[in-house]
């Protein structure tokens, strides 16, 4: 059930209590108010969806709130309620801003089809304003893509950067886990403090101690000089820490003290520093048969996993490996003199069935590679890797005897207006019996037609 918030401005008691009761029976959460003044009270708060108002009300004329409506944000969709002699004011409502406009006595049937469009228009709208961004060559953060894995992916950095808690970042090698912890720090309020990555596998175990929590001079050998380790250094921004299996059990032990206390005690010190620190770890192993090997506190991963992000291998990225080789062919220095062009058929072909085990590093490399063999003009096939020269797509077959080719197929959604407008026309119109034959309710059919219609 949709809670989309609507505000209803009827002075009509019966009508006003009609409307609601209608509106809630379809899922909507409705706040009802009986003049323009109400209004202005509840839209100090968060904008509704959808206004729905009468034009005449008690204290003027309902255009008169459309100003403060369409400066809001996001702005909310405006219905119109008219009686029949004021249809040319509503007209003008529209000229002015409005959506739609409904006329009295109100069609029950109309009005839902009315608020089902404008709230769809809404959401839609809503969706674009997201993800215009991504539809360009504009990269987020060093991100680049707009498939739908990347998309949702973008969401949730946005989503999870706000908060101040541990993120867990997953990912095959190569995919770009780096970029993905990086794009958290910027998007945080942490964005103008440090932010540091260290890699837990370059660590010799015997130091990695010192490293994250620093130590005191004298605590060693070789220790002659007092030192802040990487957690100090990182105090009151992010600290990535990459490969984080790699860490040692007794240091993962350490690691959940600062998380849960912000407390650290560097080696040799019989006292504690408080630290304000965003710990965030990846890794491309998985972590959870780690724990069930013995491998890795599972308590450190329950802490960790709070927010779990996992970076999409390239080969679940459709058409996103075409804008990163663009992008890594113009980054080229021989690509900069304008000798390059771009990709020929066939090594398009090649890149495109190839699955990209390496992900976004090994696209990257591959690229290098096919820019200092060409010598002018366009990449072909010639200039890649003999491995992803093996994997150049065969033409299209048909899936099996008898069956078109894909590209010749159609939508479910194509098959069922096809199959409405021939009930339509076999009942001659008759939108009761045929929504009998199709097995909906009239309300149903109602909506389908006005979406048909507005295609149209």
């Amino acid at each position: 059930m949709s809670r989309e918030r609507i505000l209803l401005i009827e002075d009509d008691d019966g009508l006003r209590e009609l409307l609601v009761e209608e509106l809630e029976a379809d899922g909507y959460h409705v706040t009802a108010v009986a003049s323009i003044a109400g209004a202005q009270t509840e839209l100090k708060g968060a904008p509704p969806a959808l206004v729905i108002s009468d034009l005449r009300l008690p204290d003027g004329n309902g255009m008169t709130l459309l100003p403060q409506l369409q400066s809001s944000l996001p702005r909310p969709g405006v219905l119109i309620i008219t009686a029949f002699g004021t249809v040319r004011q509503a007209v003008e409502a529209l000229r002015a801003g409005a959506d739609d406009f409904i006329t009295k006595p109100i069609d029950f049937d109309h009005l839902q089809l009315s608020v089902q469009r404008l709230l769809e228009q809404q959401r839609l709208q809503a969706e674009i304003s997201s993800y215009r961004e991504l539809l360009t060559d504009k990269p987020f953060h060093g991100m680049l893509g707009s498939s739908v894995p990347m998309r949702s992916l973008v969401q949730e950095i946005r989503q999870i950067a706000p908060a101040g808690g541990p993120v867990l970042v997953l990912g095959e090698s190569g995919t770009g886990k780096e970029l993905v912890a990086r794009a958290i720090h910027a998007e945080s309020p942490r964005a103008n403090a440090p932010f540091l990555a260290v890699n837990c596998g370059g660590i010799p175990s015997e130091l990695m101690e010192s490293e994250f929590f620093g130590h005191k001079a004298g605590a060693f050998t070789g220790a002659r000089n007092q030192r802040g380790g990487l957690l100090q250094e990182a105090n009151g921004g992010t600290l990535l820490l990459d490969e984080i299996g790699e860490m040692p059990l007794a240091l993962q032990a350490k690691l959940l003290r600062v998380l849960q206390d912000g407390r650290l005690r560097p080696v040799g010190s019989d006292q504690e520093i408080e630290v304000d620190v965003r710990i965030l770890a990846a890794t491309h192993h998985d972590l959870e048969q780690a724990v069930s090997a013995g491998d890795f506190r599972e308590d450190l991963y329950y802490r960790l996993e709070t927010f779990a992000l996992r970076v999409p291998p390239l080969r679940e990225r459709g058409e996103d490996w075409l804008q990163l080789a663009n992008f890594f062919l113009a980054r080229q220095p021989a690509a900069g003199k304008g000798r390059i062009r771009g990709f020929s058929d066939d090594a398009l072909n090649c890149l495109r069935g190839y699955p990209f085990p390496g992900n976004v590093r090994e696209l990257g490399n591959i690229m290098e590679r096919a820019v200092t063999f060409c010598e002018g003009g366009l990449i072909t096939s010639e200039h890649l890797p003999a491995r992803v020269k093996g994997h150049q797509q065969p033409p299209e077959q048909p899936l099996a005897p008898g069956l078109p080719r894909e590209k010749e197929w159609h939508s479910l959604e194509t098959h069922q207006r096809r199959y409405v407008d021939q009930v339509m026309a076999h009942t001659k119109g008759n939108k009761r019996r045929a929504a009998q034959i199709l097995g909906v309710t009239r309300r149903t059919l109602y909506r389908w037609l006005d979406h048909r219609q507005q295609e149209d």
